[in-house]
């Protein structure tokens, strides 16, 4: 390789790198809608706290963060949320999702969800409250869980073809922060009753007493793309409730893929 092709390709790895440094930034902040410290932020991207502190201190110069001068918490900024409005002319989904988690809030008393996949992770888009006056507060609008954690993440993951999940559950470590419950055999025994029922079920797993269920939504490829949750307390998804809950998820999720995938 000539120096110059060589030279070229080093400078192409380093911006990728930069990219990604940031992507990791934006995307850990996004899941903490109440703000962060650098520290925080640091130690959920693996990054060093110097190296991140530089880059957010770039990135709200350009506005893509900003900065609680009391607090020193960092926040998305408002050049995102004007990018974002732009890009959802093409990509939200919410619109069509909101009659569905209203639906199933409305139905059940329980807390109602819809989130994304992304990558190998779900992103919360949507919650709507019952009236059941107990909450869990293990789902949030931003929130983010890789594929196999909480109920949307065990439905996302089950749906895709045997050799996707063989390859994700193969390179990913999930039982450092998630438990030996997180482990691949553990998740695979999950994998095989939610398609046998053809929801998901998350039995207090991340949060113990916290229990949620989910069903998936699919893009026109028939690939799972979205998923809509049921989430509460342990006594409100007895075994003898579960099959009803399940049903109206199902069907909650069949008429948001057909409206998402109109022929």
């Amino acid at each position: 390789m000539s120096r110059s092709l060589s030279g070229r390709y080093c400078r192409v790895v380093a911006d990728n790198h930069l990219v990604g440094k940031i992507g990791a930034l934006l995307r850990a902040l996004s899941a903490r809608n109440t703000g962060a410290a650098t520290t925080d932020l640091a130690r959920d991207t693996g990054l060093p706290r110097p190296t991140a502190h530089r880059l957010l201190t770039s990135l709200a110069e350009e506005g893509f963060v900003d900065r609680d001068q009391q607090t020193g918490s960092w926040f998305l900024g408002p050049e995102l949320y004007l990018l974002g409005q732009t890009a959802g002319t093409r990509y939200d989904v919410t619109r069509q999702a909101r009659d569905s988690v209203h639906r199933l809030a409305a139905k059940t008393g329980e807390s109602a969800f819809f989130s994304a996949l992304r990558g190998e992770e779900t992103v919360c888009l949507v919650r709507e409250d019952g009236d059941f006056p107990i909450r869990s507060f293990v789902l949030y609008e931003g929130a983010r869980f890789p594929l196999g954690v909480v109920s949307a993440g065990l439905v996302l993951l089950a749906f895709q073809d045997d050799a996707t999940i063989d390859a994700y559950l193969a390179r990913t470590d999930l039982t450092t922060r998630w438990g030996p419950e997180h482990a691949p055999e553990a998740i695979r025994d999950r994998i095989a009753r939610t398609r046998q029922t053809g929801y998901a079920l998350n039995p207090g797993l991340v949060v113990e007493g916290s229990w949620g269920m989910a069903a998936a939504v699919f893009d026109p490829q028939g690939q799972p793309a979205w998923a809509l949750t049921l989430t509460g307390i342990e006594s409100r998804f007895k075994p003898t409730r579960q099959p009803d809950l399940g049903t109206l998820l199902l069907h909650e999720a069949h008429t948001l893929t057909r409206t998402l995938n109109p022929r």
